[in-house]
């Protein structure tokens, strides 16, 4: 591989997000861990909306549904594990498996509706499931409602990992961005990746050489919400805190911004 002035920045900067929480603990100033916590889960959920984005032009503003979903899973767990003294609600790997699995039905509903569209269409009706995500979440009184649910407790990872820790977790939320780049990077340049590419630019023409082309979208959709799903999980352990904010349309505008200012199709541009 040859090694560009591009790969010797981000490699740069990889190594500088490695060593936030030394530096933040040499100058004594933790609140940098958290800060760059929570930018790390923001980046895992921008590099996931890039996969249907950035590759696959599917500009969709309902992304952030699959942020709330990650957060309620954890809120909810951690809620009935000390409530109800279910202590395998409180299990990370539980919120983590739960997380995927209804992240992963949301957008095979979420797509196999919106996908049938294009345009403007298809903005508006990602647009109109978020909204009712946020809804249902507001008018869900036994968690909260509008008001939110602050966590009980963090995700337990059966003492693997201590996430009372400010620098575990951000460890955790590192470790995920890394895998969520290295599973970007598989995908986009895998037969899969092309034809997802291809779709971007001309639909019609893939369909008309053979591609199953609704299917590998509705894929692709699928895939980035489980991604999304997981930076929930972490984001509610960062935050202590689950609100039906998070799944608002204009949370995913942040999102979408995020991903066209860093640049579309790219894949560090998101981080």
């Amino acid at each position: 591989m040859k090694f560009t002035p591009r790969i010797y920045i981000i490699t740069l900067l990889m190594l500088g997000l490695g060593a936030v929480p030394l530096i933040a603990d040499s100058i004594d100033e933790p609140f940098y861990t958290v800060l760059f916590s929570r930018m790390l889960i923001l980046s895992i959920g921008a590099v996931s909306l890039n996969l249907i984005l950035g590759f696959g032009g599917m500009v969709s503003f309902g992304h952030a549904v699959y942020l709330g979903i990650g957060s309620y899973v954890v809120g909810i767990g951690t809620f009935h594990a000390v409530e109800d003294g279910v202590e395998w609600l409180g299990n990370g790997f539980v919120h983590m498996a739960v997380a995927v699995a209804v992240s992963a039905i949301a957008g095979l509903i979420i797509g196999a509706i919106s996908l049938r569209t294009h345009g403007v269409y298809f903005i508006m009706i990602t647009l109109a499931f978020a909204q009712m995500f946020y809804f249902v979440a507001v008018g869900n009184e036994n968690y909260g409602g509008d008001d939110g649910l602050s966590l009980y407790m963090r995700s337990d990872f059966a003492g693997l990992l201590d996430l009372s820790n400010d620098n575990s977790l951000y460890y955790l939320n590192f470790g995920f961005l890394l895998a969520s780049l290295y599973l970007s990077h598989r995908l986009t340049n895998s037969r899969f990746g092309m034809a997802i590419r291809g779709t971007k630019s001309n639909e019609q023409r893939m369909k008309s050489i053979g591609f199953p082309v609704f299917r590998y979208r509705l894929l692709a959709f699928v895939i980035a919400g489980t991604i999304c799903g997981l930076a929930g999980v972490l984001s509610a352990n960062q935050t202590d805190f689950v609100n039906p904010s998070v799944m608002h349309w204009t949370h995913s505008g942040d999102l979408i911004i995020m991903t066209v200012l860093g640049g579309i199709g790219t894949l560090f541009g998101p981080v």
